[in-house]
């Protein structure tokens, strides 16, 4: 009986990662992009989460004092609320590095959402091909943009 079990347990990552191969299951680049982000982000949080009990032990008697549980409550609350920013900043940087499709289309969002809200088209048109010859330097550039409705 643990015989079998332990047979089972050996061979399980076996067929998990035949099964990822055989169906094509496995998306390379995402599984690096997220492992890094968040490795990047345990590592931060805990290095400032201790380091932030230090100091509160320290300010509250020492070095091997022991800090009121209210102080540890709130640093970890301190802690927890850093998190969502500074996962967001994370994958940025790693996608930037790792992702470049879902960077450029992050970046192709970001410059849609600033066209949306620019109201003159002359200004839209002019400052449009302005980056387009800076960035991509063309021997010659057009641009035709809709009418606004009405």
């Amino acid at each position: 009986m643990l015989a079998s079990i332990s047979l089972c347990a050996a061979l399980l990552p076996l067929a998990t990662g035949a099964a990822i191969l055989r169906y094509r299951l496995y998306d390379l680049d995402r599984i690096i992009s997220r492992t890094l982000a968040y490795g990047l982000l345990t590592v931060l949080g805990g290095l400032g989460y201790a380091g932030a009990v230090l100091l509160v032990g320290r300010a509250f008697g020492g070095l091997g004092g022991r800090p009121p549980s209210w102080a540890v409550a709130g640093l970890t609350l301190a802690v927890a609320a850093a998190v969502q920013p500074a996962h967001r900043r994370i994958q940025r940087v790693v996608d930037r590095r790792f992702n470049r499709r879902r960077y450029a289309a992050r970046t192709v969002e970001a410059f849609a959402a600033r066209l949306r809200g620019q109201i003159d088209l002359r200004a839209l048109h002019g400052e449009l091909l302005a980056v387009v010859d800076q960035t991509m330097q063309p021997t010659s550039a057009s641009l035709w943009l809709r009418p606004p409705p009405g």
